[in-house]
């Protein structure tokens, strides 16, 4: 049996409002407590889903299989569940959340 006291790998939750069909992927900042991603695919079928896990992905130096969208799938306002980084990290590398 597996020991069951090995240090869990860290994980954080990310609040993110979406706008597909962007010119470009970009990061635009932190509006209402969320953070504003555009995203260059459309929203259907799922590619703007995963037109943004790939982007978050990238940007924060993890594999793509590391980055989901946990709840929000057909909507704008999303929860994305990031594996391998920690909630400070987060922080850190787009600030604050304000708005």
């Amino acid at each position: 049996m597996p020991p069951t006291n090995q240090p869990k790998e860290p994980k954080a939750r990310l609040s993110v409002k979406v706008t597909p069909r962007a010119s470009r992927n970009e990061v635009v900042g932190w509006v209402g407590g969320k953070l504003k991603v555009k995203v260059a695919a459309a929203p259907e079928g799922g590619r703007a889903n995963d037109a943004l896990a790939a982007f978050l992905a990238e940007r924060l130096g993890l594999p793509r299989r590391s980055v989901r969208v946990a709840t929000g799938h057909t909507s704008s306002s999303k929860i994305v569940e990031i594996a391998g980084i920690r909630q400070a990290d987060l922080v850190e590398r787009f600030g604050p959340p304000g708005g």
